[in-house]
């Protein structure tokens, strides 16, 4: 059984969200934020909804955890996200000034990891390969189905 603070149960429920966006037909990304071991935000890609490129999972659950907070800093918060955020995700996790990033799978072709760490704030402490079958299993899915 999970306990109710892990980084497992946590990426659980950002799996619920990708389940969300699956349905919705858009690619299958969720997260959630959680300050003081309660989530306060929770999100999933809405690109083909609200016709943006920026509704990503993430930058949508850092809206909410904003307004949720009051501020702009998300200092004390941890971002639990389905897939490895992008360039654009990053640099606003870095504004935020997240305490810690937890990601599922990896993205090999536009993950901010393969241009190094320092593009997020050099306080925030990273985590991943979360649940990362059950996370890459979602996508591949949705990929493997829009190319028949």
């Amino acid at each position: 059984m999970l306990s109710v603070f892990s980084d497992e149960y946590f990426m659980k429920k950002a799996i619920e969200q990708a389940r969300i966006a699956l349905e919705e037909g858009e690619v299958p990304v969720g997260a959630v934020i959680v300050s003081q071991q309660q989530i306060i935000a929770k999100a999933h890609n809405q690109t083909e909804l609200l016709t943006d490129v920026t509704a990503h999972a993430e930058m949508l659950a850092l809206t909410a955890a904003s307004d949720y907070l009051g501020s702009k800093y998300l200092k004390g918060c941890t971002l639990y996200v389905t897939l490895e955020p992008c360039i654009m995700c990053s640099g606003a996790l870095a504004w935020a000034q997240f305490d810690k990033l937890v990601f599922g799978a990896e993205d090999q072709k536009r993950g901010f990891m393969r241009y190094g760490k320092e593009l997020l704030h050099p306080k925030t402490k990273v985590s991943y390969g979360i649940l990362q079958d059950q996370c890459s299993e979602l996508l591949t899915a949705f990929f493997q189905e829009k190319r028949k």
